[in-house]
Parts: structure tokens; C-alpha cells; sequence
């Protein structure tokens, strides 16, 4: 969380060190600017001091810096000074005194100790010279039993006397403590429970369990305090939540105060308690402070939200540093800005003379490094945007653009499909850049399935035939042209058009529609969206138009909530119609479909439970006994022991990456010698394990459970994929159509909306013409498929596409059109419009 967009592009570094150079430091407290105090006017402050004060004038002579400092306090005992303070410690310069050169450290020499009088002003006066001599103009007043104070000859407010620290790079940088804001250390928020989370569906009312945590449990005993509470605030109960006034909800989620309430026992005689109602929201809070139970604190966390710090807003650092400005903005108002935003500010920026001799080289790398980010497509990302919440394409991006900014040369580059989360507009400035590293001397290779990225090419290398064991081939090579035309080649014949992705003969129409109201999280301002009901709809825009905003941060989570009873805290909005006529919502993303080598796509999907049965349903392991756990590499019985079945033995490196070994008594199979003796048609339950998809499923063509699954995930592209292939080996592409395929091989229902972000990412022309093929057969079946897509194979495939826009970050947050492909094209506004224009045309074939 402490890595933001301005951190990982070291643009952050360059503007720290432009608002400690140039910055103009005002008072947090009053506003006024500040301007650096003389050792009179410091004199003229401390002698406002009552009579009789006793205090010590110190000078801080190292403010956390590591070292030893030997020869420093060898200095002070020469030059007299008798005592130092050393990390908050009083000490006597003529003890012995060893500091750890490891640790940080603050020392500050005691210049001299006074009690305040009339005619203390000449001694006084010396020793603040004395100080600020000693400290490059600091002087630290400590009031005995009292409070310090800290004054500069550089800041230090003359309306107020508040001293501002010495501009230096690292007071603007929230990983450090000299800039951290104090309530947070730096990180911008602190998890706290979130009403949003406890009361999911406010369509409930209290009556009904529209409080979650108090929904199951010891809810028996709320449930008659929460009726006593309404009967003294006189509240109705059977109200629906969201119906309630804001005074009568915290009265529920933030309590009453210690209060008399006569609760009716289960019994039903009357008892009377003295409760003091505490409210949920406190209730949650006191009880994961107090609880030792990890399992408590796990179940409260699930209605924990991360919210903006209360004292630095979400800003990270502390007042002193915000309150430093060049050109009127802080440190924090610029890096809230766009990057397109930000270049223009910083181009603009009006310095003296000597501001811009100073600041000219630093300006200069700032805006060269603004440019690389705009260049490859994600100008509309904020510096202060949290590296966690960018997708993969957008951090391969940032990456890229870091990359640029080195201009190194003869480097060796290579990019994993770079173009992902990339609309066509700006995939041709993604391609410009890579143009610009190849001209810098350098070689780029990319693996990519852009049909533009591809044609940009000086050189393909194209690989198959087929994927997993039917690839590993070079099919053909060289320029775009000439793989074009070798007929071998199933990406050339694509790229000439002999191969295509038809345009749909007839668009599915639609009646009934699903209308978020009122919609404003990030940079939607407010809009209403109707998705269309069973049939395909495509969510386009360009990058950092609030596509995924709209559907993954606010529509989800709101349907999840209301279907499913979730605890997902959906974006501001006014409400979602027509709920009614969907009866489930299943979110298709690029997710793991398991974190450990123990999940893979048999588990998974779930037919793995029937091939073990098959296995257990033999004669052998009738006669032996066996049950279906048997099969089970994940218990004991079956599996191999010394492994524990995971077939492979983990070495610990410690400082360097594990090992994994296979394993010796096994040899991989995961189970033990007397389960590998049952077979099936001759194979053993490791031997199936083994088997690819596309193999597995003529296998068991006779078990239709069985059979039906692997079909499905044949139908999708990933008859390569091993049954037993771990989870973290496959990429997002494949962990999403697993899911996919596994929701398609269950019992169709209809009402069901399916929402998918990219799915094509990773697929080749031809799996996408498959993808289309399953989503098809999912509208086909009652249900509404709604995707996020930048692919124009898709999006002219679609039965409606909602278009946002017009552009990215603040520029964006619009509807820019909906309707069909074809009503779409002719949207003179839309940049999807323009290029879907071109895929609707209809493409020559070639002779």
C-alpha cells in the first residue's frame, strides 16, 4: 500500500526535491506564509516566557541520522558544554557514551540552563547565538515539566510562533517519519468498521436481519435489545433500512448511551437489564480490540473497510509538508492530478530567475517522465494512485514508461502482452513507444495477439500449431507480409483476412433492462446506465473511462449484496431497478482458481469427486475396501505421506527461492504404491491426473458427469491444460475460462448474469472465436452476459454495447452512446466508434 504510481516511476523522487528547493513553507495552523525568524526575534519570543520559568536552551546537532558520533561529543566536552540529550535521555558529556552506528539517532547539547527574569535578555540572546551556531540555525527550547519548542532562523511563523521544519526532500516523503503523517505512519487510511459492510442490503429492514452481524449467532438476544431500543425511540422496525432517518440509524449502529431497557426473556417472562446499548458499530470495534481469538477478529475484519485517514484525509503526510507550496499547490495537489493534468501545470509553472535556475533540470525530468506515462496510454492515472489497485497491463505499462525514462541502449526488452487493458487508440501510442525504444538501439520482443501490435512488427515469429503438446513449433517467420501470406499459418491467414471473425448475421433484441441510478464512484459523474436483460452487452471506452468502475465497483457489488447477501461495499449510487429478473450474479475474473499446486482445473470444476468415485466403484477397491477419500491426494489413506500428495518436495532457501524437488518415494504420482495398484480401463487415478483435457474427455465419453465437464472445457479452448495441472501455473486467461466452463457445465437456469473483464486476454484469433461460441451459448440459455472488452472481434459481436468516455480519468465518466455495433459506428463522438467502423466493413478476402 505505501507504493503509489509517482514511487514506482521515481517521479515522486524529482518532485520532493522541487518542493524542498522552491517551495514556499506557511503555517499549518494559520496559513500565514512563513518566513525564517532572526536570533532577535527569537530572543523577543522567549522572553515572553513567565517569570520564574525554568528552561534549557538546547541546539539539536544531529536530528535522526545514523553513526557513532564519537568525535562530535569528543568536540562538545571540549568546548565545555557539560550535558546532552540523546535519543529523549539526559546524559553527562564526561560519562562514557557509545551509540549504535546501526540505529538513527537525535542529540541535542544543553547550551545553557535559566530561569526566566527581566534582565535575562543579553545571557539569553548569547546562548540562542550560541545554538543556532551549532545547529545551522535550530534552536530547541525545553520548558522544564513543560512543553519544547522549536525555532528556526529559516521558518518559523511570526503570527503564531509555529516553527516549521527544515525544507529537505525527505519531510515530503510518506515512508519516512520526518514526513509521515503521525496517525496513519504514511499509508493514507486505517481499517475501521464501515456501515456500508454491516447493513449490505438496505432494502432489509432491522426486523427482517437488515443488521448482518447480528443476522445469525447470538442474534436472539439482539433481536429483542434492537426491539426494546425502537420501542423507547419509538422506531419502526419493519421500516426498510434505507427508509429509516440518519438519527434513527445511529441510534442502531452507534448505541444510546447506559439506558434501562426491559428485555423479554425466551421465556417470556419479564426481566429488566441495565444495558448500555453500545450500537453495532461499536460493538464489532470493542470486540476486536478485546478478542484473543484469531477466528473473531478474521469474522469482524470481513465487515472492515479501509477508510481515508481522519487526520491527513487520505494525503499520507504530515501538516508541516502540506503545507509547502510551489506555485500555490502542495506536494499533494499535484500528485492528485492526471498525468496529462500534472505536464501541463508543471509546463506551466511560473518561477523567478533564480527559481528556475534552480528548478529548471528537476522540471525538466518531471515532464519527460509525464510524457512516457501518457505515451503508453495511461495519462489519465493520478501519481498518487495506489500501485495495488492498477491492473496488469497498467503496472506493465508503468513499468515500460520507467523503462523509457532511463533511455538506455543496446537493452534487450520483453513484454508479455503489453497491450492488455488498452484501448485502440491508445494501443497506437503503446506502439510508437516500443517504435521509440527500437530506435534508441535497443531490441524489443514482444509476445502479443494484437492484430496492430503484430502488423507493427519488423519481425513475427509464429509458433504452433496448436497449444500445449500440439505446439512448440516454429509455423512461420518474418516480416508481417510474408507470414501473412504463408497458408501454414493460422495467425497469417487472419492478419490477410482469409480467416475471420464474421459480424453476426442478426443482433438480439431485448424487453426487459437493468437501470443503475445514479451511478458516481471515481470519475462517473452521476450516470444512469440501462443493461440490457439476456442478451450480450459489451462495456467499452477507452482506458480510464470508468468501465470497470461501473460494472466491477458498483454494479457487482450492489447485485452481490441484494442476491447473495454479501459483504462487498458497492460505489456510490442511487439505487439499481429491476433486480427482479435476475436470479444470481457470478463475476468471471482472471483471479487463481487456487493459490497452492494442490488446485487445479479437475478440482476445480468438480470432476475430480466423480472420476475418484469411478475409482472407488471398481472391483479392486471393492474388494480392498476403498471409498472415494482414498483417491483424495489432499488427505491421509491414499496419498503418498512422505509428500503429503503434493508430488514434489519443498526446500526451504531461506534468502534465496525455494527449491522444489520431486518426490523420491512417489516420483511424482502423489499417492502411495497400494492406490496406484486400482485402475480404471487400465489407468491408475495419477495416470488420469496426467491426461490433458482433450484426452481425459474420449476416456470418459461414457460417464456423462464426467463427460460434460471435460467437454466444456474443450469447448473453450483448454483441451491442452492437464487435468492435475497445478493452479499456479496457469495464467488469468485460462484460470477464467476454467471458470467459465464451469459455470456452463452446470444445469442451466437462466436469469443468471455473468460479468467477464477481458476475457480475451491471452487468446489467439481463433480461441476468441470460441469464446464468442460459449458466451453465445450462455445468452442462449436465458441468461445476460455483460463484458468488458477492448477487442473489436468482440465488440462487434455484441447485441449492445454502452460506450464511455469520451476519455479517460476526469475527462471521462460519460456515456458517450449505446446501442448496436452498427449505431455505434455511427457516432461521430466515440473513439470506439471510429475504429469500430473499420471492423464492420466487410474485409476482402484474399485470392
Amino acid at each position: 500500500p505505501r507504493s503509489t504510481v509517482g514511487t514506482v516511476t521515481e517521479i515522486y523522487d524529482y518532485l520532493r526535491l522541487l518542493w524542498a528547493r522552491i517551495g514556499k513553507p506557511h503555517c499549518p495552523k494559520c496559513g500565514e506564509e512563513i518566513t525564517g525568524q532572526t536570533q532577535e526575534q527569537i530572543t523577543d519570543r522567549l522572553m515572553t516566557l513567565a517569570e520564574g520559568t525554568r528552561f534549557m536552551v538546547m541546539a539539536p546537532v544531529v536530528r535522526g541520522r545514523k553513526g557513532e558520533y564519537g568525535k562530535l561529543l569528543e568536540q562538545m566536552r571540549a568546548d565545555g558544554y557539560s550535558r546532552v540529550e540523546i535519543d529523549g535521555e539526559m546524559l553527562m558529556l564526561e560519562d562514557e557514551i557509545e551509540l549504535d552506528k546501526k540505529f538513527k539517532h537525535d542529540i541535542s547539547v544543553v547550551v545553557d540552563r535559566l530561569i526566566m527574569k527581566p534582565d535575562l535578555r543579553r545571557r539569553l540572546s548569547e546562548s540562542v547565538e550560541a545554538a543556532t551556531g551549532l545547529a545551522d540555525g535550530l534552536v530547541e527550547i525545553q520548558v522544564i515539566d513543560g512543553e519544547r519548542m522549536t525555532f528556526s532562523e529559516n521558518f518559523a511563523c511570526l503570527k503564531c510562533g509555529t516553527s516549521m521544519p527544515e525544507l529537505e526532500p525527505r519531510i515530503f516523503s510518506f515512508n519516512a517519519p520526518h514526513g509521515a503523517c503521525p496517525t496513519c505512519t504514511g499509508l493514507g487510511f486505517k481499517r475501521v468498521i464501515d456501515p456500508a459492510l454491516v447493513v449490505p442490503d438496505p432494502t432489509m429492514s432491522v426486523a427482517e436481519g437488515a443488521l448482518q452481524p447480528w443476522r445469525s449467532g447470538y442474534s436472539g438476544y439482539w433481536r429483542r435489545l434492537n426491539k426494546s431500543v425502537a420501542q423507547t425511540y419509538d422506531i419502526d422496525i419493519d421500516l426498510p433500512w434505507q427508509e429509516l432517518t440518519q438519527e434513527e440509524r445511529d441510534i442502531f449502529l452507534f448505541g444510546t448511551g447506559s439506558e434501562r431497557h426491559t428485555i423479554r426473556s425466551k421465556s417470556g417472562r419479564q426481566r429488566s437489564y441495565q444495558v448500555k446499548f453500545e450500537g453495532l458499530v461499536n460493538n464489532l470495534e470493542r470486540r476486536y480490540q478485546e478478542s484473543e481469538s484469531e477466528a473473531v477478529r478474521e469474522k469482524i475484519e470481513e465487515y472492515m473497510a479501509e477508510q481515508p485517514c481522519p487526520s491527513c484525509k487520505g494525503a499520507r503526510l504530515r501538516p508541516e509538508s502540506l503545507a509547502v507550496t510551489v506555485g500555490g499547490a502542495s506536494i499533494r495537489d499535484f500528485t492528485e492530478m492526471s498525468a496529462t493534468a500534472a505536464r501541463e501545470w508543471i509546463e506551466n509553472l511560473e518561477m523567478t530567475t533564480t527559481e528556475r535556475a534552480i528548478a529548471r533540470l528537476i522540471v525538466k525530468e518531471v515532464a519527460e517522465r509525464l510524457s512516457f506515462l501518457i505515451n503508453v496510454g495511461i495519462g489519465y492515472l493520478s501519481l498518487a494512485r495506489s500501485a495495488r489497485t492498477l491492473s496488469g497491463g497498467e503496472a506493465q505499462r508503468i513499468r515500460l514508461a520507467t523503462q523509457i525514462g532511463s533511455s538506455l541502449v543496446g537493452v534487450m526488452y520483453v513484454l508479455d502482452e503489453p497491450s492488455i487493458g488498452l484501448h485502440q487508440r491508445d494501443n497506437e501510442k503503446l506502439i510508437a513507444t516500443l517504435e521509440r525504444l527500437r530506435d534508441l538501439g535497443n531490441t524489443v520482443i514482444v509476445v502479443e495477439h494484437d492484430e496492430g501490435t503484430m502488423k507493427a512488427a519488423d519481425f513475427l515469429v509464429d509458433l504452433g500449431p496448436g497449444a500445449g503438446e500440439h505446439g512448440g513449433e516454429v509455423i512461420a517467420s518474418g516480416t508481417p507480409a510474408e507470414v501473412a501470406a504463408d497458408p501454414g499459418s493460422l495467425t497469417g491467414r487472419y492478419l490477410s483476412g482469409v480467416e475471420q471473425i464474421a459480424v453476426p448475421e442478426h443482433r438480439r433484441e431485448f424487453e426487459d433492462v437493468l437501470t443503475v441510478r445514479g451511478a458516481r464512484q471515481h470519475n462517473l459523474h452521476g450516470i444512469d446506465v440501462e443493461v440490457p436483460l439476456r442478451v450480450l452487452t459489451c462495456v467499452t471506452g477507452v482506458s480510464g473511462s470508468g468501465k470497470s468502475t461501473l460494472v466491477n465497483e458498483t454494479l457487482y457489488p450492489a447485485m452481490a449484496n441484494r442476491l447473495h447477501r454479501a459483504k462487498l461495499r458497492p460505489g456510490p449510487h442511487e439505487g439499481i431497478d429491476g433486480t427482479d429478473q435476475v436470479d444470481k450474479i457470478i463475476n468471471i475474473d482472471q483471479s487463481p482458481i487456487g493459490r497452492t499446486p494442490r488446485s487445479n482445473p479437475a478440482t476445480y470444476t468438480g470432476v475430480f469427486d466423480h472420476i475418484r468415485q469411478l475409482f472407488a466403484a471398481t472391483q479392486e477397491s471393492r474388494a480392498r475396501g476403498y471409498k472415494p477419500g482414498r483417491f483424495s491426494f489432499n488427505v491421509k489413506g491414499g496419498r503418498c505421506e512422505v509428500c503429503k500428495g503434493d508430488g514434489q518436495i519443498k526446500i526451504e532457501m531461506h534468502f534465496l527461492p525455494d527449491v522444489y524437488v520431486p518426490c523420491e518415494q512417489c516420483h511424482g504420482h502423489r499417492y502411495n504404491r497400494e492406490t496406484l495398484e486400482v485402475r480404471f480401463k487400465g489407468k491408475s487415478i495419477a495416470d488420469v491426473l496426467e491426461m490433458s483435457i482433450e484426452e481425459a474427455y474420449p476416456f470418459f465419453e461414457s460417464i456423462p458427469k464426467v463427460a460434460r465437464r471435460l467437454k466444456t472445457l474443450n469447448d473453450v479452448g483448454l483441451g491442452y491444460v492437464r487435468l492435475g495441472q497445478p493452479a499456479t501455473t496457469l495464467s488469468g486467461g485460462e484460470a477464467q475460462r476454467i471458470k467459465l466452463a464451469s459455470e456452463l457445465s452446470k444445469v442451466a437456469t437462466g436469469n443468471t448474469l455473468y460479468i467477464l473483464d477481458e476475457p480475451t486476454t491471452g487468446l489467439h484469433f481463433g480461441d476468441v472465436r470460441r469464446l464468442l461460441e460459449v458466451l453465445g451459448r450462455l445468452v442462449d440459455a436465458g441468461n445476460t452476459v455483460v463484458v468488458i472488452e477492448h477487442d473489436l472481434d468482440v465488440i462487434k459481436s455484441a447485441d449492445w454495447i454502452i460506450d464511455l468516455g469520451p476519455e479517460g480519468g476526469d475527462g471521462g465518466g460519460s456515456i458517450v452512446a449505446t446501442g448496436t455495433p452498427e449505431a455505434i459506428a455511427g457516432v461521430a463522438e466515440s473513439h470506439t466508434g471510429r475504429f469500430l467502423r473499420e471492423a464492420l466493413e466487410p474485409v476482402a478476402l484474399a485470392a
